[in-house]
């Protein structure tokens, strides 16, 4: 018996031995750019987010459970069923002809009227189309400009194209077009080569902030003047549940914006179809880059939202949203006025998904995770929402996803983790 332990833990170590041998030789194979691919932080938090002990303030997914989940079976069913050929079989890799066309009606509902399809690339969610965009505009070394604080996903796309990132200051407006136009010039003077601007101008991720609308079109003047482009991400733009809707950056400026917009908000993550609207004159060279990346968008998925989108009342299953979001914002805001501590502020969104905290200067909300954690509550700190590794006092919280009375609980959960951070800042 003895033997044969022995000899399990000898072949165990060889291989551990073996392996460590093979990651030092394929070290070196990396490319420079496999340096910069960094874990997500909210996916360093996702795990823990599945423990039901925990109430989970930090992941911004859509509430799936209104969807008519029966319909669409039958939907798909059908589309395997009778046009299983075309649904199964590789597809255009602008996508189909078909959505694109839908697309479009669905960007006209947010006041983009003159979109043609042959201007709009399906993607594999918008996320996709960042990565795009930074592989045809975007040298090593190059510059991007994006708000500060900016959604994480965009920073890990440009930090793997070894792009530089340059926060623009932002108020409780948004982006401050004055700061914007300082920043350009002493980027300029600098020796930058500035690409894009990355923003989110409705309900911002992380901090639910809308750009406000007489500082839309200054922006895009700003960048044009300067010839950069404008990348706008409008993934939350059709989830406003307060307020008077606001036009996108793109309409009105087809030349000078290329508009990402996604399914994952307003339908199904789990699809993963998104799509960018491109300037004609830009168009040929990112179709092509995307097809090199993907082939083509999944068929089924394309095929099962334009089933979708026509055998279902979707303005109605947005209004749906709109409500249910509505009401988990105001728990959510109702319980951080109730139980935080003073020191602490937040934004106070008209849609989306998140509201952004603030807490003193000198805190570092990261090393509060643990403590929120221990205490049954998890949260994303806001340092991954910067393209600095500085500390950062601010974090972010989600009430998507969250039924009213967790989220209540899960404030109530956080409130002394912050007021005992606040006491020892202020002590120290």
């Amino acid at each position: 018996m003895g033997s044969h332990i022995d000899a399990d833990m000898s072949s165990e170590s060889e291989l551990a031995l073996a392996r460590a041998q093979s990651l030092t030789r394929h070290e070196a194979l990396f490319s420079e750019r496999a340096a910069h691919i960094k874990q997500s932080a909210v996916r360093d938090v996702f795990e823990l987010s599945l423990d039901p002990s925990l109430v989970s303030l930090a992941g911004g997914n859509p509430y799936l459970q209104s969807l008519p989940l029966a319909k669409l079976g039958e939907m798909a069913n059908r589309l395997i069923v009778e046009e299983g050929m075309a649904a199964l079989q590789y597809g255009s890799g602008q996508g189909t002809e078909e959505l694109r066309t839908q697309i479009c009606e669905v960007m006209a509902e947010e006041g983009i009227t003159d979109a043609r399809p042959e201007n709009v690339v399906v993607t594999t969610g918008s996320q996709s189309a960042q990565d795009v965009a930074c592989k045809v505009f975007c040298n090593p070394g190059d510059t991007v400009l994006c708000e500060d604080p900016t959604y994480v996903g965009a920073l890990n796309t440009f930090e793997a194209y070894q792009v530089n990132v340059e926060p623009i200051q932002t108020d409780e407006h948004g982006l401050i077009p004055a700061s914007l136009a300082r920043r350009i010039t002493e980027l300029k003077q600098a020796g930058a080569r500035i690409k894009f601007l990355y923003t989110i101008p409705n309900f911002n991720n992380p901090s639910g902030i809308t750009l406000a609308a007489e500082r839309r079109q200054e922006i895009v003047d700003i960048c044009a003047t300067e010839n950069i482009l404008v990348l706008e991400d409008n993934p939350y733009g059709m989830l406003r549940y307060s307020g008077e809707p606001l036009k996108p950056l793109r309409a009105g400026n087809p030349d000078n914006v290329i508009y990402m917009g996604s399914f994952s908000k307003i339908l199904a993550p789990g699809l993963r179809i998104g799509w960018a609207l491109v300037p004609g004159h830009l168009f040929r060279r990112f179709y092509l880059a995307a097809e090199a990346v993907s082939l083509c968008p999944a068929t089924l998925n394309q095929m099962l939202i334009s089933e979708y989108l026509k055998g279902h009342d979707w303005r109605g299953q947005i209004d749906e949203y709109r409500t249910l979001y509505a009401s988990r914002c105001e728990a959510m805001l109702g319980a951080l006025d109730e139980f935080m501590p003073e020191g602490v502020q937040y934004t106070r969104p008209e849609g989306g998904f998140f509201i952004w905290v603030t807490l003193p200067e000198g805190i570092d909300s990261y090393a509060l995770l643990a403590e929120g954690i221990a205490a049954g509550v998890v949260f994303i700190p806001g340092a991954a929402f910067s393209p600095h590794d500085a500390p950062s006092h601010r974090l972010r919280l989600a009430f998507s996803a969250v039924p009213e009375e967790k989220i209540r609980e899960g404030v109530k959960r956080l409130a002394p983790v912050l007021a005992a951070a606040i006491e020892s800042n202020a002590r120290a």
